[in-house]
C-alpha cells in the first residue's frame, strides 16, 4: 500500500511540475539570445551588447568574430574591421584592459604589429595556427584567452631548457655538498680533491695551480674563469648558475647543480 500510494503521489508530481512544451521552448530560446551586434563609436566598429559597461574587453579582427564570441556568452567585444587599426580602438584600449584575440594566420600576425604599434592592448591570444577565430568553438575560444599572453612578455627571450648531464656519484655528492657555501673544490682527473678554497680565491688560484680537470663551485661561472680554465685545459665547471654573458666554450663543459644528475 506505501509503494503504491508513493508512486501515485510521484505520478502526480510529476504532471502538476514538469514544465509544458511551451515553457521548455521559451526557456531555451532565452538562453540562446544572446542579442544582436551592436555598432560602436563615430567608427561603427561591430561590437557586443556589454563592450562600453566592461572593464575588460576582446579586440577580434571581424564580425564574424563577434557574433562567435557573443554565442559562446562572451559580450564584451569589438572588432577592427579592417587592417588598419580605427581610432576608437586606441582610446577603448587606453581605458579599459583590452586583450586581442586574432586569428592564426599571417593576417592576424600583421593586424597584431600594427595593434602592438598604436594602442596599449595588454594581453594577446592567438587561434591555432591556421584556424580564424570566427571558425573556433567554445572550448577552442577560452583555451586560447586562458593561453594569452602579456605584451610585454612578447619580447623576452624564451628561457631554453638544458639537458639534464650524468656525473660520476663523487662529484654529484660534492655538488651537493658545497650548495650554500660560497667554496670551490677543485678536481683532478681521477675526482681526487685537489684543493678546497672560498669562492673570492677561484679566479687567482687557477692561474697559479696544474693538473686539474674539474671546477665545482656554489657561485656564478664568469667569463673570466671560463677563459682561464681554457688556458688551464680544465674539462668541466660546475656551479650554481652561469652568466648570461659567458660565451659557450669549446674546450670546458659549463654545468649547474640544477642540471647535472648521479650517472
Amino acid at each position: 500500500m506505501i509503494i503504491d500510494r508513493a508512486k501515485e503521489i510521484l505520478h502526480k508530481w510529476t504532471i502538476e511540475s514538469l514544465p509544458s512544451v511551451d515553457e521548455v521552448f521559451k526557456e531555451v530560446s532565452e538562453t540562446l539570445k544572446v542579442g544582436k551586434v551592436e555598432k560602436y563609436g563615430p567608427d561603427e566598429l561591430p561590437a557586443g551588447p556589454e563592450l562600453q559597461n566592461a572593464k575588460e574587453i576582446i579586440v577580434v579582427e571581424g564580425r564574424a568574430d563577434i557574433i562567435n564570441l557573443m554565442r559562446c556568452g562572451l559580450l564584451n567585444t569589438v572588432a577592427l574591421e579592417g587592417a588598419k587599426v580605427p581610432e576608437s580602438i586606441k582610446t577603448l584600449s587606453k581605458e579599459k584592459e583590452a586583450t586581442a584575440l586574432l586569428d592564426g594566420d599571417r593576417g592576424g600576425d600583421l593586424i597584431l604589429k600594427e595593434l602592438l604599434q598604436v594602442t596599449n592592448v595588454k594581453y594577446v591570444g592567438r587561434a591555432p595556427r591556421g584556424k580564424e577565430v570566427e571558425e573556433l568553438n567554445c572550448k577552442e575560444i577560452f583555451d586560447a584567452l586562458e593561453a594569452k599572453v602579456a605584451v610585454e612578455d612578447l619580447f623576452k627571450p624564451k628561457r631554453v631548457e638544458r639537458p639534464k648531464v650524468e656525473v660520476s656519484k663523487g662529484i654529484a655528492e660534492i655538488a651537493k655538498a658545497l650548495e650554500g657555501t660560497l667554496e670551490a673544490v677543485l678536481l683532478n682527473d681521477k675526482v681526487e680533491q685537489v684543493e678546497r678554497m672560498p669562492v673570492n680565491q677561484l679566479a687567482e688560484k687557477l692561474q697559479e695551480i696544474e693538473g686539474v680537470d674539474t671546477i665545482i663551485f656554489d657561485g656564478i661561472i664568469t667569463q673570466r674563469i671560463v677563459d682561464v680554465a681554457s688556458e688551464k685545459n680544465i674539462k668541466k665547471i660546475i656551479a650554481s648558475r652561469i652568466s648570461e654573458a659567458v660565451k659557450p666554450s669549446l674546450t670546458v663543459q659549463l654545468m649547474t647543480f640544477s642540471e647535472i644528475t648521479e650517472g
